[in-house]
């Protein structure tokens, strides 16, 4: 295969890479234990679909995480009114909660957070 060739599927897998990394996946108890035992930044986003805070938020998450600098965080979503046993682990009374991991611990958390600017501090602690 040419040599530019190898390139251009470089790069294609690591754009695939950047995109899946900025949408949230679901919250499983197995993704978040061993993203914790490994120490790896991890954002858990406590979403509601009839939520209109959590759908402001979304687009802002989202935006930040396509961004080089997040790339190492991944974030992951619990569905608030299905998870309930995740939201009592996690010591969660709303929707709207966002929660920052770093090195195994929480290091941040929000409540109905929507500025794009206190997103983005809360989520750096992370990094």
């Amino acid at each position: 295969m040419k040599p530019w060739i190898m390139g251009l599927m470089a790069l294609l897998a690591s754009l695939q890479f950047s995109l899946a990394n900025a949408e949230s996946m679901p919250f499983t108890q197995a993704a978040f234990d061993r993203l914790m035992a490994e120490g790896k930044p991890v954002l858990v986003e406590v979403h509601a679909d009839w939520c209109s805070t959590c759908r402001k938020q979304a687009p802002i998450t989202q935006s930040l995480l396509s961004q080089n600098e997040f790339s190492a965080l991944t974030a992951l979503r619990v569905d608030y009114d299905k998870q309930k046993e995740v939201l009592k682990a996690l010591d969660v009374r709303k929707q709207s909660t966002l929660i920052v991991f770093k090195s195994g611990k929480e290091v941040g958390r929000s409540i109905a957070e929507t500025s794009p600017a206190g997103i983005e501090s809360l989520i750096r602690r992370g990094l």
